[in-house]
Order: C-alpha cells, then sequence, then structure tokens
C-alpha cells in the first residue's frame, strides 16, 4: 500500500448563513450590475439562480462573488477541450471503471463528500481531460443543491494504485490548476483512523473504515444521476 495512499481535499469557502429574501435579491442584483459593467456578454447569462450560486459560495461577498464568476468563465474559455462536451457519454468509460462517487450524506459541517479512486484511471484508455471533465460535471451538478453552494465540498483522493503513467499526464500546468482550487491533506497507512478525524464513520464506505454503503452502490448510483442529467448538463456544454 502506498505511503501516500490517500488525499483529502477542501474547495475553500466561507462558512455563513442564508440572508434576508430581500437582501438575498440586493446582492443579486449588485452582482448583475457589477458582471454588466466589466462585460455586456455572459455566455451563461446573469439569471438570479445561477448568480446565486456564486454569491452563497462566497458568503454573498458581492466583490468574492464576481472574482469567483469571472474565474469561472475564464476558465471554461481557457479549457475547451473539457468544458466544451459535457455530455455524459464523454465520460462514461471513467464512471463504469469505478473512478468516482458521491457519498450519500453530507458530513457534519453539511459538505458533500466526493471520491476518486486514482488506481480505477488507465493512463492508456482515458485522457487526463477525460478525468478532469468528470470533476467539472460532479461540480456542476452539485453545486445546483443550495446546501451544497452554502457549505462546499470535500474531495477524497484515493491515490492507491498510482503510477508513472499517471505522473507523466500530470504536468505542472495541470497540477497548479489543481492546486487552485482544493488544499490537500496527505493519509499514510493508517488512513481509516486518519479519515474518521475528518468524516462521520456512519458516511464513509467500508473500504474506508466506515458503516456506510459500499463504494461500488455510491459509484453506481452516481453513475446513474449523470446519465439522468444529461439535459441539464446539454445546457452547459458548447457541443450539442
Amino acid at each position: 500500500m502506498s505511503a501516500e495512499r490517500t488525499g483529502e481535499g477542501e474547495i475553500p469557502r466561507h462558512g455563513g448563513s442564508e440572508l434576508h429574501p430581500d437582501s438575498v435579491l440586493r446582492s443579486v442584483s449588485q452582482l448583475r450590475l457589477r458582471a454588466l459593467s466589466q462585460s455586456p456578454s455572459w455566455p451563461l447569462g446573469l439569471e438570479d439562480e445561477f448568480l446565486l450560486k456564486f454569491l452563497r459560495a462566497r458568503d454573498f461577498d458581492i466583490d468574492l462573488a464576481l472574482k469567483l464568476l469571472s474565474n469561472y468563465h475564464k476558465w471554461r474559455a481557457e479549457c475547451p477541450e473539457i468544458s466544451a462536451d459535457l455530455r455524459p457519454s464523454s465520460i462514461i468509460g471513467l464512471l463504469k471503471a469505478g473512478y468516482h462517487a458521491v457519498l450519500r450524506s453530507r458530513d457534519s459541517s453539511g459538505s458533500r463528500v466526493l471520491i476518486y479512486k486514482i488506481g480505477h484511471w488507465d493512463p492508456k484508455l482515458f485522457s487526463v481531460y477525460e478525468v478532469f471533465r468528470v470533476s467539472l460535471i460532479t461540480s456542476e451538478l452539485i453545486v445546483k443543491e443550495v446546501k451544497t453552494q452554502q457549505n462546499g465540498v470535500k474531495v477524497i483522493f484515493d491515490l492507491c494504485g498510482w503510477r508513472f503513467a499517471h505522473v507523466l499526464l500530470i504536468n505542472p500546468i495541470v497540477a497548479k490548476r489543481i492546486a487552485a482550487v482544493i488544499v490537500i491533506h496527505m493519509h499514510g497507512n493508517n488512513y481509516e483512523s486518519s479519515l474518521r478525524r475528518y468524516f462521520p464513520v456512519q458516511i464513509l464506505p467500508p473500504d474506508y473504515g466506515g458503516q456506510g454503503p459500499l463504494y461500488e452502490e455510491l459509484c453506481q448510483e452516481w453513475t446513474n444521476f449523470v446519465l439522468h442529467s444529461e439535459k441539464d448538463l446539454l445546457e452547459l456544454s458548447l457541443v450539442t
């Protein structure tokens, strides 16, 4: 077993509670005006529900929400090989290989918990762009949830099976993009006990020392959810 078997990452965010509905509407209007003053055209529009995702993620700080909104569009524009085609068919091979799952229950802080098994990514079959597209598709789907907008996401990277072939695909540019959005905590051979310091034992799969559903069940559940979300994903794709 690898000495760096499992990595747990958290997408940084600020904790906070929802504002009064009137304040929420004012914040949405302010963010829309700020966005329009920055650019008259936004590919995905500036509807209330869309802007709320960025406001909640930054505790309704208009400046931070605008920065997040801008960075999101900039990243999509700079990475069309990942973001242009978000159809489920573009990642179904990785999902069926058991690369990714989402836990049924949230952690004690209300965050969604994701698992990625690097050993189930065969570099000969799936490109690094497909791997990143899995993460983007999951992010786009779970960010529709108000609780996720408010409480963020935590990620478990299972590095068992990590090989030199993977290293060759994770070049410095890719690594920089990963480091820009998550904070990594490494867990060694005693990963089961260390993961329980971060997550309730009731939600973790038995593979990780928990009492929750089997990883394979969670993987299949999330695969089915992605397949049933094709309409939503097509709306976010440049390829139809």
